[in-house]
């Protein structure tokens, strides 16, 4: 057995080990959930945040038992300022705005990077955020820059965005990955600050495109998808941070989930409404998702049910369905509420929320990044925590007109 899969067998017993806690939560109140779950992030944060702040670059996740810094170029770098965000929302606490805003500041850069195609996450988390509950005038012109740096990588002949820049080693031509419908809120909300509608346009084009060529007939989406820049045409479907090309990654089906329900609530198109329901019910009713409905990293995974999960899924999760709750009629909605309300319980139980002055300083264990590289299995990872957080806050609101 190698290391990563022995890692793995000790996570799953642990997580059954640990079973009769969601029971147990069970009978606690979404309110008093909420605040525990905050007042445990609070806790925590506030021991990460005087190891790192000092130091250049963002947290990640936890690598070889130190907290792993990257640079604003990275994918995930938009997360940790976007969960101080919320810890000032939740909270009220000046010293988290203070410290949001450090952070926003330092990510800067990004706004002009047409290397990749993540603004929406990187600038979204920060500045989205950080403008949302400041209007401070220079966020607004931060999200606006890295509107018009994400359409340079638009092509009208595909009807998408490219993804990922082409490696040396790839035979790609245009990838589009399921992943890439989180970066089209900076678009339509761009579309309406600027009164740009072409931002809108393509933003609704892209998805059209993913709707048609990204998924399944039961619900479930591909990875990756290759097109031809010339003529549109599809060149293959593959998985890159899946299990196989057939499978279904959990974290891109949440993505998916999470991408429609927003795209439905910003135009209010009934196909984006449609697919996020059908997406909806591949997650929560597949055969093998867990009893405590944390996926594992893979639903096809045939390792399961020694499998790693991913506590990111469940996160990003959660707070889709307690959103698209919003949009369905009062069976359904409530049927959302429960299974995202119950992830939350999972998830801030002892077997996924760690304790303070563990993990790291980061909130949720049991996370997986990209397992077939081998990277980030079985970890804490930034964009959990800042999924958890929002998923926290979505309760709370939820439960206050419930």
């Amino acid at each position: 057995m190698t290391r990563t899969s022995s890692r793995a067998l000790l996570a799953g017993i642990a997580l059954l080990a640990a079973a009769p806690a969601f029971a147990q939560s069970a009978n606690e109140s979404n309110a008093a959930l909420v605040k525990r779950g905050i007042d445990a992030a609070a806790k925590q944060y506030a021991t990460l945040l005087p190891k790192v702040q000092s130091k250049e670059g963002v947290p990640r996740t936890v690598e070889n038992g130190d907290v792993k810094l990257v640079g604003v170029r990275d994918w995930t770098s938009g997360f940790f300022p976007g969960s101080l965000w919320y810890l000032f929302e939740a909270t009220g606490d000046k010293k988290w705005r203070a410290a949001a805003q450090d952070y926003t500041a330092r990510m800067a850069p990004a706004k002009f990077d047409k290397t990749q195609h993540d603004l929406g996450f990187m600038l979204g988390a920060s500045y989205g955020n950080g403008y949302r509950l400041t209007k401070d005038p220079s966020y607004r012109d931060a999200l606006l820059a890295g509107a018009t740096t994400l359409v340079t990588r638009y092509n009208p002949k595909v009807g998408s965005i490219q993804s990922w820049d082409l490696w040396k080693n790839s035979t790609w031509a245009f990838p589009v990955i399921i992943d890439n419908m989180m970066n089209l809120e900076l678009l339509t909300w761009s579309a309406r600050e600027a009164r740009e509608p072409y931002y809108r346009d393509v933003a609704l084009t892209h998805a059209d495109t993913t709707i048609k060529n990204h998924f399944r007939p039961d619900g479930s989406s591909v990875h990756l998808v290759d097109y031809d820049p010339q003529t549109g045409a599809i060149r293959g479907k593959v998985t890159v941070q899946g299990n196989a090309d057939s499978s279904s990654w959990a974290r891109g089906q949440a993505w998916g989930l999470y991408g429609y329900t927003m795209m439905f609530r910003e135009t209010k198109k009934p196909e984006y409404l449609q697919q996020a329901h059908k997406i909806a019910a591949f997650f929560m009713n597949h055969p093998r998702l867990p009893q405590d409905k944390v996926p594992y990293w893979d639903f096809d995974d045939a390792a399961i049910p020694n499998a790693p999960r991913d506590s990111s899924a469940a996160a990003i999760t959660a707070s889709a369905l307690l959103e698209l709750a919003g949009f369905s009629d009062k069976a359904t909605a409530q049927k959302y509420r429960d299974f995202a309300t119950a992830q939350l319980r999972s998830l801030a139980s002892p077997a996924y929320l760690a304790a303070t002055g563990e993990n790291g300083g980061f909130l949720l264990k049991h996370a997986t990044g990209h397992k077939p590289a081998g990277k980030e299995i079985d970890v804490p990872l930034n964009y959990a925590d800042y999924y958890f957080l929002e998923a926290l806050l979505r309760l709370k609101a939820a439960s206050a007109t419930h």
